[in-house]
């Protein structure tokens, strides 16, 4: 069967030739190549004053918002051109969506912390190689963007503005591909098999997964997972276990929404099901230093997961003198699913204490209050593990003053709560 040359895989082999002549004469015509993906090339040789990147794109934010409407015209204009980029996304797009805007106000409100960016965008990179995308992929994206900005500016729009746009996406593009270049050794995902799949509630299910290789992790880690009735939607869990001699893993999902991936984990997976795991990620993990203190853990829903992998790795590494203190918030005591599983931890390990907090505010400021009043506060780190809005724990914590080395967190990179995730 011949394929007819109009065809869209056609098209995505020329983009993909010409993204690697592009790189080829660079490499000849300069030795230090400032191809796709190289600092020079996104920052535009950092010529151009972060601050005043911030200002016109802030500026111009009224013209564009709100992000649902230009993410919408963004994603219609890059399939109007390049139809064969849809079969890289799941069928459906708001998990997407709502992923892109949190990445466009990380990129705008962290403009003037290139470190902190090109660390994001260094794992975001990274996280993407699963999907199958490529740096040439990114060059269409910018094309899209810049499409979208014209159709929501309007006949307001100004080229300074359009140009500190492009600045920051090729910022971020540079990072991206650094950072999946730099994990080209490292498998995208890992194939595995659900051993034991528990219902807590009929919102909640506690899964066992084997992996068929080992799969290297920290306790207080996350990994995406994407089950086989939803092909290309990933959604980030913690592992609900410290590292354990047979590799089993486990994981804590609450059902928020019909269709998504939660559903799909919660009510349609059974035993002997397949998933695929992505590779470990965040930041949430004990450090060397950190056994010199007391260590606090504030954890709210499946946020318990989190919390118990590093309990249970605490316990393998207890020093004598040394306490932990587990604070649970609900916002009722029907949502206290872990008080048990608790009380037990507490009952076998002297050194654990816990505190409930249970209330409206009990992901806000009254979690983090009590925290506050714990003497090891003014000491040790203090681990947050939950849903986005525990956001708002870590802002009070800050305002008590808490420094931020002391808080260990990864909410940026939870899924959103809502329908289908």
């Amino acid at each position: 069967m011949q394929t007819d040359p109009t065809d869209q895989f056609e098209e995505y082999r020329v983009l993909l030739a010409r993204q690697e002549a592009k790189r080829l004469r660079q490499s000849l015509l300069d030795p230090a190549p400032t191809g796709a993906g190289s600092p020079g090339a996104a920052t535009g040789g950092d010529r151009h004053d972060a601050a005043e990147d911030h200002r016109l794109i802030t500026e111009s934010l009224p013209l564009v918002i709100p992000f649902d409407r230009l993410i919408s015209e963004l994603y219609a204009a890059m399939f109007d051109q390049h139809p064969y980029l849809r079969g890289l996304f799941p069928e459906s797009m708001d998990f997407q969506r709502a992923h892109l805007e949190r990445a466009f106000r990380y990129l705008i409100d962290h403009l003037d912390r290139p470190d902190e960016v090109t660390a994001f965008c260094h794992r975001l990179g990274r996280d993407h190689r699963k999907l199958g995308v490529r740096p040439v992929h990114y060059e269409v994206f910018e094309t899209a963007l810049v499409e979208a900005l014209r159709r929501r500016g309007g006949s307001w729009w100004r080229q300074d503005a359009e140009e500190a746009w492009k600045r920051m996406l090729r910022r971020a593009v540079a990072a991206m591909v650094r950072g999946a270049e730099a994990a080209l050794a490292e498998r995208p995902f890992w194939h595995a098999t659900v051993t034991g799949h528990r219902q807590c509630r009929p919102d909640l299910a506690v899964l066992r997964v084997s992996p068929t290789e080992p799969f290297p992790y920290r306790a207080g880690q996350y990994a995406l997972l994407q089950s086989p009735l939803l092909a290309r939607a990933w959604r980030p869990f913690s592992v609900a276990c410290a590292p354990r001699p047979d590799g089993e893993l486990q994981f804590h999902v609450r059902r928020t929404g019909p269709g998504g991936v939660s559903d799909a984990l919660v009510n349609r997976t059974r035993v002997g099901d397949s998933l695929l795991v992505g590779p470990a990620q965040g930041t949430m993990t004990l450090r060397q230093d950190d056994l010199r203190h007391d260590v606090l853990i504030a954890a709210s829903g499946t946020g318990w997961a989190g919390a118990r992998a590093l309990l249970q790795d605490l316990a393998r590494r207890r020093l004598p003198g040394r306490t932990a203190r587990l604070f649970l918030g609900a916002r009722t005591r029907d949502e206290l699913y872990a008080a048990a599983a608790a009380a037990d931890l507490e009952s076998r390990h002297p050194w654990l204490s816990t505190v409930t907090v249970v209330g409206a505010a009990a992901e806000g400021d009254a979690l983090a209050d009590a925290i506050a009043r714990c003497p090891a506060f003014s000491r040790g780190p203090v681990f947050v593990s939950g849903p986005p809005a525990l956001a708002a724990t870590v802002r009070r914590l800050s305002a008590l003053g808490l420094p931020a080395d002391r808080i260990r967190h990864d909410l940026t990179a939870s899924a959103p709560q809502g329908p289908g995730v």
